[in-house]
């Protein structure tokens, strides 16, 4: 990692004092001379601090506090896409376009954000409140196609819902997560198929009735 990859970032870096707290039950879990391998946990949280992205400063933190060379640190942090390298919007908008998303239409929900917020995957918009990035693997195959709004999930959308999805968030509202499309969690959109006298007892119509 050269220093033109990275933005320069703060001068310093250091966790609040919850944060420290947190890393220091974190590094507890492992045995004693194995302090390194807290560093992915500490990395999430040193980014998580820092509006969702990791300067420099707070890479060197991290290595300081495990006893790891920097360069050890930085491996992690370019090798794992979900360490971000460079300032990410405040929606940071992951779409995800592996197979299964891509078979149920994840180049409309791309389009939708392309229309909607005039940038493609791995551009901000010019207030910095929407990043779009394409991902691999949300790991929610069967509600696809998927978009991970920074830890939200919002699933089974296509151009017309991700728009809608995105409207929400222009207007400052906070959308609600999972399905888009009326399914109830990763049940069969019509409705449950089998066990139909548990999903009447517990108030889901089955599809047999719709």
């Amino acid at each position: 990692m050269s220093a033109s990859e990275t933005p320069a970032g703060p001068a310093t870096f250091e966790f609040t004092a919850d944060n420290l707290a947190l890393a220091q039950r974190i590094i507890a879990k492992y045995p004693e001379g194995r302090q390194a391998s807290a560093v992915m946990p500490l990395l999430d949280l040193a980014q998580r601090q820092h509006d969702n992205w990791l300067p420099r400063a707070a890479m060197d933190y991290v290595a300081g506090m495990l006893g790891m060379a920097p360069i050890r640190v930085y491996e992690v942090a370019s090798f794992y896409t979900m360490y971000n390298l460079k300032p990410v919007g405040k929606h940071f908008v992951q779409v995800c376009t592996t197979t299964p998303c891509w078979l149920r239409g994840s180049d409309e929900v791309l389009a939708a954000c392309k229309r909607k917020l005039g940038i493609g995957p791995g551009e901000t918009t010019a207030d910095g409140q929407f990043t779009v990035v394409e991902v691999e693997c949300a790991g929610a195959c069967v509600n696809a196609p998927v978009i991970a709004l920074n830890d939200i999930y919002y699933e089974d959308l296509d151009g017309p819902s991700t728009e809608a999805l995105l409207d929400t968030l222009i207007r400052g509202e906070t959308p609600k997560p999972g399905p888009q499309n009326g399914r109830i969690n990763s049940a069969p959109i019509g409705g449950p198929t089998t066990l139909i006298e548990m999903a009447q007892r517990n108030g889901v119509k089955p599809a047999s009735q719709e």
